[in-house]
């Protein structure tokens, strides 16, 4: 069954293990941007180097639309076959940014409420950085519905660390 995974950087090595991917999406401070595991592929892997903020003055590094841009290359040469999995530091924000973007490019458009309610369900803990979500939402051109969509989602468990999360993109 074709899916994607969201996890903490604390659990990559035993999702890698557990699940077999043929592609990782690494989102991590570009101070903190890890070495493609080993045994991995670098071909398969995408390491997007920016901090977990969402307003770009507040800081170095903000995600940008440059980040989006490449993700969105990275995950349409995924044939699913293989599960994706894509990792921050705790598997919250970055991460599950990026895990909504993906499924809204695949799922197509006018499914963005019922993609966030579905990561909500799975993930009480995600809270989707929302500038990235705002620079996918542009890439994708979608009016504004994925930054509603969080809105509709609802507030998150407050959490240290995410759990290693599935999202299947059939039947979500």
């Amino acid at each position: 069954m074709p899916r994607l995974l969201v996890t903490p950087l604390s659990s990559l090595a035993e999702t890698l293990k557990t699940h077999a991917p043929s592609h990782l999406v690494s989102l991590l401070s570009p101070e903190h941007m890890i070495q493609t595991p080993v045994g991995f592929s670098a071909s398969g892997h995408l390491r997007l180097g920016g901090n977990d903020i969402v307003d770009p003055a507040a800081g170095t590094a903000p995600p940008a639309r440059q980040h989006i841009d490449e993700l969105l290359a990275f995950s349409r040469g995924w044939d699913t076959r293989s599960p994706m999995v894509i990792h921050c530091w705790a598997g919250i924000s970055r991460s599950m940014a990026s895990a909504f973007t993906v499924l809204c490019d695949r799922l197509g458009p006018d499914r963005e409420i019922e993609i966030a309610r579905a990561i909500r369900q799975r993930a009480p803990h995600a809270q989707p950085n929302r500038l990235l979500v705002q620079h996918a939402d542009d890439a994708l051109r979608r009016g504004g519905r994925m930054i509603a969509a969080l809105n509709a989602m609802g507030p998150p468990i407050v959490v240290e660390e995410g759990v290693t999360t599935v999202f299947p993109l059939v039947g979500l």
